[in-house]
């Protein structure tokens, strides 16, 4: 399997658990815990987008069409993630 193949797999994933509503959870707030801030409303911001797409185009499109757009979108999140992490 290559690397693009592997990365997309895990984004159609990751985007299938934004289909449940963005509630902050004990289990999440522990693991945002001691996060930089500016990563956490990345992570924040995503999941309300995410989740709001999702259903959005779930009622006009195919779930899998619907799915694929929010993996696309969370693609975006995860670039500005890593582009807000310092570099060393």
């Amino acid at each position: 399997m290559t690397h693009s193949v592997h990365a997309r797999r895990l984004l159609v994933e990751a985007a299938w658990n934004n289909h449940h509503r963005s509630g902050a959870d004990l289990i999440l707030k522990r693991r945002r815990q001691g996060q930089p801030p500016d990563i956490v409303a990345i992570a924040m911001k995503a999941q309300h987008r995410l989740y709001k797409k999702f259903w959005r185009l779930d009622e006009r499109k195919h779930r899998h069409v619907a799915i694929t757009a929010v993996a696309r979108e969370l693609t975006g999140f995860v670039w500005a993630i890593l582009k807000a992490v310092p570099q060393n």
